[in-house]
């Protein structure tokens, strides 16, 4: 690690079934290659499978969980960084950060010896600490961030966020999706499961699987960070906004807003108003 929230690196090889304990967020971005094997990837609303070669890209505050695949063994290097560690004494790249979205970058086998380099050379340099050992990481992420940048304008990337999609993943997805664009209505697991021709049941376990949510706490995610965001960017009142994303009472939002955030809207307007 440099720093407290700065950058880190981290190389993990693991066998046998395992997943994050929750999908999660944080205020920094993230880029997680697979080195070898397989994970099942769920971020913003979508399943991949990431394979050997594979990299999530995470922007900050995107949701986002891992878990197995029918292949249990993997190795990966996970990358995490700030905007602030990126730009500090660096010449301007070109490279724009954000990226324009949390996405899998799928590449060939000829570039991947070139991408694992980059990120074994951090690791060496963060262990071993020699002189400038903090700018010479910063120019390799530099590096990095160039490839990543110019590897998504390239033809190659297009789709590649739908390709070898399994299909139930595909499903999971198209689920999750219609939650995102429909939470502001009344949604019960019983009416997707008809409206997606699955069993209420099977339903239930294949989307905890993917995804690391029950259904009503994905529900109720999506619900708390919109109404995050209309706080924040609207002046509508507060009970307007839980009305607007899908709470039929003001006392049920208050309750899971505090929740999910560990503050009240009121309060929360008041520190993330624009």
């Amino acid at each position: 690690m440099i720093g407290e929230h700065a950058f880190s690196i981290q190389l993990m090889k693991k066998s046998g079934i395992s997943a994050m304990k929750r999908p999660h967020s944080h205020p920094y971005y993230e880029l997680y290659y697979l080195l070898d094997g397989e994970r099942v990837y769920f971020m913003n609303g979508s399943v991949y499978t990431a394979r050997k070669g594979d990299m999530m890209v995470v922007n900050p505050d995107d949701f986002h969980s891992t878990a197995s695949s029918d292949v249990p063994e993997f190795e990966r290097v996970l990358v995490s960084f700030s905007h602030q560690f990126f730009t500090e004494g660096n010449p301007r790249t070109g490279v724009e950060l954000p990226f324009r979205e949390s996405l899998l970058l799928r590449f060939t086998l000829k570039e991947q010896p070139f991408i694992e380099h980059l990120l074994r050379q951090m690791l060496k340099e963060c262990r071993e600490q020699p002189l400038h050992y903090v700018a010479y990481v910063r120019s390799l992420l530099a590096e990095l961030l160039i490839h990543l940048d110019r590897h998504l304008h390239s033809d190659q990337t297009k789709k590649v966020m739908i390709e070898d999609r399994n299909p139930m993943h595909a499903k999971v997805s198209e689920i999750a999706n219609y939650i995102n664009e429909h939470y502001a209505q009344p949604l019960t697991l019983e009416q997707l499961a008809r409206q997606f021709y699955i069993s209420p049941s099977y339903l239930s376990r294949i989307f905890s699987k993917l995804t690391g949510f029950h259904f009503k706490e994905y529900l109720q995610v999506v619900r708390i960070r919109e109404a995050q965001k209309r706080l924040a960017e609207t002046r509508d009142k507060v009970q307007s906004i839980a009305e607007q994303t899908g709470f039929e009472h003001i006392n049920h939002f208050n309750k899971t807003f505090k929740k999910l955030t560990g503050t009240s809207p009121l309060r929360y307007r008041k520190q993330h108003s624009k």
